[in-house]
């Protein structure tokens, strides 16, 4: 079993950015202020009927769809996503989540920012 290396807390604080920094997009047509940081989540109910699976070999309903209706995004594994708001005036008040593609993570924070949570057996074994 591979051994995950946690990075440093300080190393993942100085990668990630702060709530209430600003932040200008690569054009410069937005101006953002961040919300935090947040997990970009697939919804996969929202994929068209019907999809396509390898172990089915064929086309399935989207109603028989097997495994976890949410999945991390696989196309945001090496980018920070957060909740952000818009600070133009036309905007609307309500967060966005933005995914930074222009910046990418560093080996030590993209393994510890996508990985999967495996509860200890003490957490399984509280009471909820």
């Amino acid at each position: 079993m591979r051994q995950l290396t946690v990075p440093n807390q300080a190393i993942v604080d100085a990668e990630l950015l702060d709530p209430g920094a600003i932040l200008l997009s690569p054009g410069g047509h937005f101006t953002y202020r961040v919300i935090g940081a947040c997990c970009r989540l697939f919804d996969r109910s929202e994929l068209p009927w019907p999809c396509c699976r390898i172990q089915w070999r064929s086309k399935e309903p989207s109603w028989r769809r097997i495994g976890k209706r949410f999945v991390p995004d696989l196309a945001t594994k090496s980018f920070a996503s957060y909740a952000v708001e818009i600070l133009d005036h036309d905007a609307s008040p309500a967060p966005v989540i933005v995914t930074l593609y222009w910046m990418p993570l560093s080996p030590q924070v993209r393994s510890w920012w996508y990985r999967r949570y495996v509860p200890t057996r003490s957490e399984q074994r509280s009471p909820a």
